[in-house]
């Protein structure tokens, strides 16, 4: 195998992992800020904000991950 191809592998890989992770996050951010909001309606508008940002760094981890992932396969 060589380095081009070992490098398509594990940009593959590492982009595969980060969305698994990412979507994993989010579905916990959001399950646990709909459940604070079912016990304390009246902190909804704070808990959505504060969802928001997290859902926002968490998405961030694989767009770095895809422009890693990019720079493996076209540098030389």
């Amino acid at each position: 195998m060589d380095v081009s191809a070992a490098a398509a592998l594990g940009a593959g890989i590492a982009a595969g992992l980060a969305a698994l992770g990412a979507s994993l996050g989010n579905g916990n951010v959001i399950s646990k800020t709909v459940e604070g909001i079912a016990r304390q309606p009246e902190a909804k508008s704070s808990l959505q904000a504060t969802m928001f940002i997290g859902v926002g760094l968490i998405e961030a981890l694989p767009l770095l991950t895809w422009v890693v992932a990019l720079l493996l396969m076209f540098t030389k």
